[in-house]
């Protein structure tokens, strides 16, 4: 059975959240510039691809509260140290997408509660 893409607005945001964080923990820890060295590359790729196939959809928590963990160990942690490293500092860069991120993340962990 082949699992339909999710495609949704949801998930796009997702992706360029995900997408300026590497970005910039890979100007920052790696020094490049004007693009993605191969490393940080190969792990947004990897993470489109498990957003795309989120078996939640639309309706889908922040990664770190999902029950069901879909990264493999390898990207987890590679994630991990990116999200650690990236999320003080998007308040700067990015700040729109970090308040955005962080009322979406609140809200979603309000839905879980009730």
């Amino acid at each position: 059975m082949i699992r339909q893409l999710n495609t949704g607005l949801n998930i796009q945001k997702e992706k360029e959240m995900v997408t300026k964080m590497i970005e910039l923990y890979c100007r920052r820890k790696h020094q490049h510039r004007d693009e993605l060295c191969k490393e940080c590359q190969n792990l947004k790729t990897y993470a489109h691809m498990r957003l795309s196939l989120c078996r939640f959809g639309e309706e889908k928590s922040a990664c770190s509260n999902c029950s069901v963990h879909c990264y493999k160990p390898k990207y987890r942690l590679k994630m991990k140290s990116v999200m650690r490293y990236s999320g003080p500092w998007m308040l700067l860069y990015h700040p729109v997408y970090s308040v955005k991120h962080l009322l979406n993340k609140s809200k979603k962990q309000m839905k879980s509660v009730e």
